[in-house]
């Protein structure tokens, strides 16, 4: 294995769903993912929470997934069983984790003896949202409630969220009414009851404005809105 790389759109273990929303009365949560390649595979699965350097040796998040390795043969799927095993985690707002799907490919064939060959491990990392019970409000109300500040800083500008909600924001794309659209949309997410900066591509003007908003809800599908941002 010489390299291993971020790169979901070139997996060929898709997961079913683009996050994971764990309830906190519930003791597990099932995950499925499914081989599209030609050839088996050979996963290794684990969380972390939020340093992406984290292995499945040195993580400190609070779950347990099973079965942490497996081979999966091509055009088959897997259920992933996800449980919390306890924490010290805030009651009053979603904690945020990430789930780790590392797929190995098999030897090339026709290799033989040699081990002159590369070879790619590709890793997959997508949210675990932990939802306390009794939360006010709805995840998708939370939009609506966020507050924008346009942030100069010389020639650069940046677009400020805050999110007094128990809901974490997620965003395909966030971008002012009045700045160039971008070739690749910038998102990220506004943590619930904090704050985040999204970088804005040239300089929108001076004055409120209008920021234009592509968000992401519990089931990974987009919901555009559009909010007031001040200067």
């Amino acid at each position: 294995m010489a390299a291993a790389v971020l790169a979901p759109a070139h997996a060929d273990i898709q997961i079913s769903g683009t996050r994971v929303i764990y309830p906190a009365d519930e003791p597990e949560v099932t995950v499925q993912v499914e081989n599209y390649g030609r050839g088996p595979r050979l996963l290794q699965v684990w969380t972390d929470g939020g340093d992406v350097t984290e292995t499945a040796a040195t993580s400190t998040a609070p779950f347990l997934v099973t079965p942490p390795m497996s081979r999966l043969e091509p055009g088959k799927g897997q259920a992933l069983r996800l449980m919390f095993t306890g924490a010290d985690v805030p009651q009053d707002r979603e904690s945020v984790y990430w789930l780790n799907v590392l797929e190995v490919p098999p030897r090339p064939k026709g290799q033989g003896g040699s081990d002159n060959f590369l070879q790619f491990a590709v890793r997959t990392r997508i949210k675990i949202f932990y939802r306390p019970e009794g939360l006010r409000g709805a995840p998708m109300d939370s939009i609506g409630q966020l507050t924008w500040r346009l942030v100069h800083a010389g020639a650069a500008a940046t677009l400020e969220c805050t999110n007094p909600t128990a809901y974490n924001v997620s965003f395909a794309e966030v971008r002012p009414e009045r700045a160039a659209r971008e070739t690749m949309p910038k998102g990220g997410m506004c943590p619930a009851m904090g704050r985040a900066t999204f970088p804005v591509q040239g300089q929108p003007g001076a004055g409120p404005g209008t920021v234009l908003l592509t968000a992401i809800n519990d089931y990974g599908g987009f919901v555009e809105s559009r909010a007031p941002y001040s200067d």
